[in-house]
């Protein structure tokens, strides 16, 4: 199954760390945040990702066109340009990175890559959020509800877009509300491809119209998940999350 990595954005509220590096490659533990959440899903036995790029999308190609020799040791003949690689065994990753436009929306990110995603279930997250939720378990959910969507649901402070729940089927969705159950809007979305219909192009916004829709539909549910979640929105959220790591007590940490 593969997993969509919105990767794309400014990240205008972390402009003294994205002026020259896309939010996703914010470094957490000398590691980029993307590298964090691919790690998690990975974890799970996920390895298959279509990253959507957007703002300096060559910083991530980059990244991830010198992984393998930077991650491993190697001998390097100078004068003929041989390389020797030590392979130390790291991650056995599929990684799909499609430029998708720097003034894209969300939903329209999703979009274009429509060809991609139109052969089965796939999932879909944010470049800059982490969780202790068990991945696998939530697309044992969504395989068990038989409808369209999933949506991962958690409870931190309100300012993220909220649901309104009638059993487990979300019956309403809102953008950044002040009221409500408490539970927001966490990422970590398992999809069908019939969602891409709810999403008109480009300027679609993909937490309004297209999960609105799905919604007002029957067709969103929410896995609820107490645990662990954290978006890297602000400088503040990238200290709490650098400390936690510095500190050996990384809660999103669920690989060996």
């Amino acid at each position: 199954m593969k997993t969509v990595i919105l990767a794309g954005g400014l990240g205008t509220r972390l402009a003294e760390e994205t002026d020259l590096t896309p939010k996703p490659m914010v470094e957490i533990g000398g590691s980029p945040i993307l590298w964090h959440i691919m790690k998690i899903y990975a974890s799970h036995g996920f390895d298959e990702f279509v990253v959507a790029l957007g703002y300096r999308p060559e910083v991530i190609k980059n990244f991830f066109l010198d992984y393998y020799h930077l991650r491993n040791d190697f001998t390097i003949e100078v004068a003929q340009g041989k390389i020797d690689v030590y392979d130390g065994g790291h991650e056995n990753w599929r990684v799909h990175l499609i430029d998708t436009g720097i003034a894209t929306q969300t939903g329209g990110r999703v979009k274009r890559l429509e060809h991609h995603l139109r052969d089965g279930t796939f999932m879909l997250t944010y470049g800059d959020g982490v969780t202790d939720a068990n991945i696998a378990e939530l697309v044992a959910f969504h395989r068990r509800h038989g409808k369209l969507a999933t949506v991962t649901a958690v409870r931190p402070p309100a300012r993220f877009g909220g649901f309104v729940f009638e059993g487990d089927r979300v019956a309403e969705f809102t953008e950044k509300p002040q009221i409500g159950e408490g539970w927001i809007n966490g990422g970590f979305f398992v999809l069908e491809p019939a969602v891409l219909d709810y999403i008109e192009g480009d300027e679609s916004i993909w937490e309004r119209e297209p999960l609105e829709r799905l919604a007002a539909d029957g067709e969103l549910m929410a896995f609820r998940h107490d645990g662990f979640w954290q978006p890297m929105d602000t400088l503040r959220d990238v200290r709490l999350l650098e400390s936690l790591w510095e500190s050996g007590d990384v809660p999103w940490k669920v690989w060996e």
